[in-house]
């Protein structure tokens, strides 16, 4: 009787949420050909790595996530795909274990490639364009811990930041099509999730590309009206968005949204106008400030991150205070805090005036304390609020967790009928762990009974 065996396959991201969103339509596409998903730290066929370049050791990360395949199985292929493999192609190849390569064209042609894929005995299989091919756009979500999905509406970017590598990795600003956004948003709808973040590189340039010109047809802010009317998402979330492209009119419509909620993140890098020009931002504080200050003036309880770089060339001990004293003033929320590390074909890597690293490091530890701070303030203001959270499945030591709209993690006993329930809760006290103790309100209770 001839027997039917079942290939597996595993998948590891590492990352932004855009990756993670990438590596999900991959394995969609595996698993339509018959591929059954498992861990990654379990014995399978074929293990996918997506790679990122952002990080300061791509190049150990992914030898760690190669290492873990093997001694999961031995025998099984390693692929590799993602921003790194577009950019370092021929030194992840070198890797013991690695079968194949893929670049940013090829990794969602895996299927193609994997039919006549062997073990490698010397060194991987690599296909990769150049990056000026890849001008096409690959719609993707992903759906991680069942109570949110990230959607792909936006790929590569046409800045020319000194410091970034993303243009060299992902090729030029291109955009999914609104029909197929809309159609994506529907899909993630129909499967029981509450809430959908938008990703990309550039997702503020959204409509470039979208009908594979430089023109745009659309507008960021045409997507998210339109988004706006789904239904059955109560809740869309905006992730990283420029705020050169973040104008008046979307912050407005957020306002009054019916599911867009109350959170921003936007790219500073530096307080000092000085550095912005260096680092080719397209904007200075003063557009930041106002930027900052529509948002407040529209929505008081809003979330607002903030990512900045430390350590940048040439950035003094003036001019890291001039950004420390510029984001201390800020009504801001939190920032995420990168250290400057210098990336191969960037302008910044041959600029002058190095800082020393265990000075990048100082400056980001300030930060890091400067941002615990501000999230505590944010945190304590909203104590005593009534609002809506969204419950996440995970049972950790009895308690379950979610976010708030304007992203507040709050907490409360472990309830299973709450998972991917959005509950209105009112706000207790600060944990020392940084959660808010939460207790759902009287009338969402009476309305359960």
């Amino acid at each position: 009787m001839e027997q039917n065996f079942t290939k597996t396959a595993a998948y590891h991201t590492l990352g932004c949420k855009l990756n993670f969103a990438e590596t999900s339509t991959i394995a969609r596409n595996l698993t339509g050909a018959g591929y059954e998903k498992v861990s990654f730290d379990e014995k399978a066929d074929v293990y996918v790595i997506n790679t990122c370049s952002v990080t300061d050791n791509a190049d150990r990360e992914c030898k760690l996530h190669v290492k873990r395949a093997m001694k999961a199985n031995p025998d099984g292929l390693v692929v590799v795909v993602g921003c790194y493999a577009q950019l370092k192609p021929e030194e992840i190849s070198q890797i013991e274990g690695v079968d194949l390569v893929l670049g940013a064209k090829e990794k969602f042609n895996i299927l193609s490639y994997l039919e006549d894929l062997k073990k490698s005995e010397n060194q991987g299989i690599v296909h990769s364009c150049e990056i000026e091919e890849t001008d096409f756009f690959i719609g993707s979500y992903s759906i991680g811990d069942r109570t949110r999905a990230f959607l792909k509406v936006q790929d590569g970017c046409d800045y020319k930041c000194t410091y970034c590598t993303i243009p060299l990795a992902r090729g030029i600003s291109r955009s999914d099509t609104i029909e197929n956004v809309l159609k994506n948003a529907r899909e993630i709808s129909e499967k029981g999730i509450r809430e959908i973040v938008l990703t990309g590189v550039n997702i503020g340039d959204y409509g470039k590309g979208e009908f594979g010109n430089k023109k745009h047809e659309h507008t960021f802010l045409d997507l998210i009206t339109e988004l706006d009317k789904v239904d059955g998402i109560e809740r869309i979330r905006i992730s990283s968005i420029e705020p050169n492209l973040l104008k008046d009119e979307s912050i407005e419509l957020v306002s009054k949204s019916r599911s867009f909620v109350p959170h921003f993140h936007i790219p500073l890098q530096s307080g000092s106008d000085e550095l912005l020009k260096k680092m080719k931002r397209r904007y200075l504080t003063k557009l930041y400030t106002d930027r900052v200050a529509k948002i407040r003036e529209v929505m008081p309880d809003a979330a607002i991150g903030v990512d900045v770089i430390v350590g940048f060339p040439g950035e003094t001990e003036e001019h890291f205070l001039e950004t420390y004293n510029f984001l201390n003033e800020l009504p801001i929320t939190y920032l995420h805090v990168f250290t400057y590390s210098e990336r191969e074909n960037t302008e910044a890597a041959q600029m002058d005036g190095v800082v020393p690293i265990p000075e990048r490091k100082r400056r980001n530890k300030m930060l890091r304390i400067l941002s615990e701070k501000k999230k505590m303030a944010f945190y304590q203001s909203q104590i005593g609020k009534t609002l809506p959270v969204l419950w996440e499945h995970e049972n950790k030591d009895g308690y379950m967790y979610g976010f708030t709209e304007n992203y507040v993690r709050v907490q409360k006993p472990f309830d299973a009928g709450s998972v991917n329930q959005i509950e209105l809760v009112t706000l207790k006290h600060i944990k020392p762990d940084g959660t808010v103790d939460a207790e759902v309100s009287f009338d969402d209770f009476l309305a359960k009974i």
